[in-house]
Order: C-alpha cells, then structure tokens, then sequence
C-alpha cells in the first residue's frame, strides 16, 4: 500500500478518536433512569367545626299586640288607632307597614277599610285617615286605644262620645295636626305624624298607658300542624280582594290589593303578614247610603294563618269591651307568632281560596 494512503488513514483514525473523546466530556456518561420514590398518602387535616352562634337576647320587653321586643318605655304606652282610608283614589297608604295589626272592614259600596293599631312604632307619615263607623269604635274601644279618625257616621261620633273614648278627630283638629296633600284629591288626602299625635295626646292629658289584655304568643316558633297555606285569596267582591303569597325563606306572607303589590306610600317597601286571620262576622246594610252593620260580639267561625299553615278556628267575644279570643279545636287560644297580624272580617259566604 502506498505510504502516503497509510499515514492519511491514521490521521482520519486519530481524528475520530479525539472527536469521539470530545464528545464524551461534553455529554458526559450516559444518566442513569430516575428512581421512582413510592407515592406517600398525606393525612387530611382535621376541619374544625364552628363555633354556634348565639342569638343576642333581645332586650326590652315584648309588646302584646305584636310579640316584638321594644324599650319598656313603648309597650308600656298607649297604643293609637287610626281609620286607613282604602279606596281606589287612596292608595297606596302611608306607614300602614308599622302597625302591629291591621283589621279589613267591609264598609259601604265595594270598599273596605283599616284599623291600624300602634304601639312601638312611629311613622313619621300616616294616612289617607277616613271616617269611623261603629265597628271601628268598637275594636278601638277594645285595645283602650286613642281613636284617630276624621269624622265619622252619626252612629259612630254618638258611640265615642257615649263611651267617653280618648280621640284625635281630623274635623275638630287644626291644620298642624292633620293635613291635607297635593298628589291626592279630597276627601282621600288627609295624613297626620305619630309623633304629632302623640304630642296631641300629651297637650290633651290623654292616659299614657292602654289597659287591655294582649294576644298569646309563640315565642319559641313551635312546629305547626295542618293544611298548607301558601296562596291565600279573599274576594269581597268583583272589585275588591286581598291575597296573600307564602315566602318560605322569611316565613312571612306578602300582602296584594286587587291583583297589585300592596306597598307602603313612604317607601314603597311591601307590606308582609307574620299572621293571618280571617274572622267571619254577620252583617247587614243599615241605610241608603249602604253603610253596614258587623255584629262584632257573640261568636263566629275563622281560620287562622301562620308559618304555611292554615287551621280552623273559632272567635268568642263576650261584650264590646271585651278582648276577642281566637280558639283552635282544642277549645285553647291559639298563640300568634311574633310580628305582624292582618285580621280580615269577611261575611260569611265570602269566597276564600286557600292553596
């Protein structure tokens, strides 16, 4: 072989190997395959469970025509009444949302109107205010209240005079207790304050405190048993009804007037019922202008309504002083729950639809 081929082949031998070297110490020896390290299950750890949190105690003392606790100083006072006007040129009504029960009346016509009682609170608007009849006299005469009104039926004023009852007459009072508004036409404008009329009673030497005895309460929100009442429909007439839709998250029901919700004129907040109650009572049309007569004392058939619950009751009123006692089927009085009580005085024969 030719010299020179052998020394160009040592040389390319040579070279390979140097490269070969090289790249050995770049790379370096070849890595070994990763131990896995077996999987280690971690404990969980402990959830602690919260604490309960205690309900503050209410303070006060609670108020016996609702079961809400207030200051001693409110529940110990003199609860005021006052007729609601209700027709269509009314509504809606102003601070009606603050009392602790309201009564619907039937009066003349296809109306009806309130008697709202107050105790604990105090809106600072309230109206329209209308005139009484005698079914009124006779549920303000029973809580020993202060009867707000304007004006009345001859029977009515002849009561409140005859029972010698503390009232707030919008026809005898000055401008600066009772007032008439611009949004609303006479004779469904006039409003007043409950702080004006708490002036009144104090200017007049008005008893501070209402003797009466109060309603039973549940305090302890006990389980009711009974038919469900979540849809509640009382129809007085073509043109007027009242219904009342279960909410079960607050366990109160909201109130409509004539398929619209009924709110308070001040706020526009709907008005809600804690209880229901609907209370059949005799009546009759006493004159040509169609005012009635509501036999209120004696006693009747009902149903009372709380919590999604409906029950049949009784009412029992043994004169027209005396406190009207609602009795369940055990012949016991039934205890309200705390809040606010709708009472509705229907005739018998209204259609009432409960689902």
């Amino acid at each position: 072989m030719d010299i020179r081929k052998i020394i160009a082949l040592c040389m390319v031998t040579v070279l390979l190997f140097s490269f070969t070297a090289c790249r050995q110490e770049e790379t370096g020896p070849p890595e070994e395959p990763p131990i896995e390290e077996p999987a280690v299950e971690l404990e969980p750890e402990p959830v602690e469970e919260p604490e309960p949190v205690e309900e503050p105690e209410p303070t006060g003392i609670p108020s016996p025509l609702s079961g809400i606790y207030a200051a001693e100083e409110l529940v110990n006072g003199r609860i005021i009444s006052v007729v609601f006007d209700n027709h269509p040129r009314a509504k809606w009504q102003s601070g009606l949302k603050d009392a602790e029960i309201v009564y619907e009346f039937p009066v003349e016509g296809p109306y009806t109107r309130y008697l709202g009682l107050y105790l604990i609170n105090a809106p600072d608007s309230v109206g329209p205010i209308r005139s009484a009849r005698p079914y009124f006299v006779t549920m303000a005469w029973q809580f020993d209240s202060i009867f707000v009104h304007v004006g009345g039926s001859e029977q009515a004023k002849a009561d409140v005079r005859n029972l010698n009852m503390a009232e707030i007459d919008g026809l005898t009072s000055s401008n600066q207790v009772f007032w008439r508004v611009s949004h609303k036409k006479a004779p469904n404008n006039m409003y007043s304050s409950m702080n004006v009329l708490r002036e009144v009673q104090e200017n007049r030497g008005y008893r501070e405190k209402s003797e009466f005895e109060g309603f039973l309460f549940d305090m302890e929100a006990s389980p009711r048993t009974g038919d469900g009442a979540n849809d509640i429909l009382i129809t007085y007439n073509d043109e007027n009804n009242t219904r009342y839709i279960y909410d079960p998250e607050i366990e109160r029901y909201e109130r409509y007037k004539e398929g619209s919700r009924h709110v308070d004129e001040s706020d526009e907040s709907g008005l809600y019922a804690d209880n229901i109650i609907i209370q059949e009572n005799s009546m009759r049309v006493l004159d040509n202008e169609g005012r009635l007569g509501i036999t209120l004392e004696g006693q009747g058939e009902g149903k009372f309504i709380s919590r999604g619950v409906v029950e049949d009751i009784k009412w029992v009123k043994d004169n027209r002083k005396a406190k009207i006692i609602y009795l369940n089927e055990d012949n016991e009085e039934i205890a309200l729950s705390p809040g606010t009580t709708w009472i509705q005085v229907v005739k018998p024969g209204t259609s009432i639809t409960i689902e």
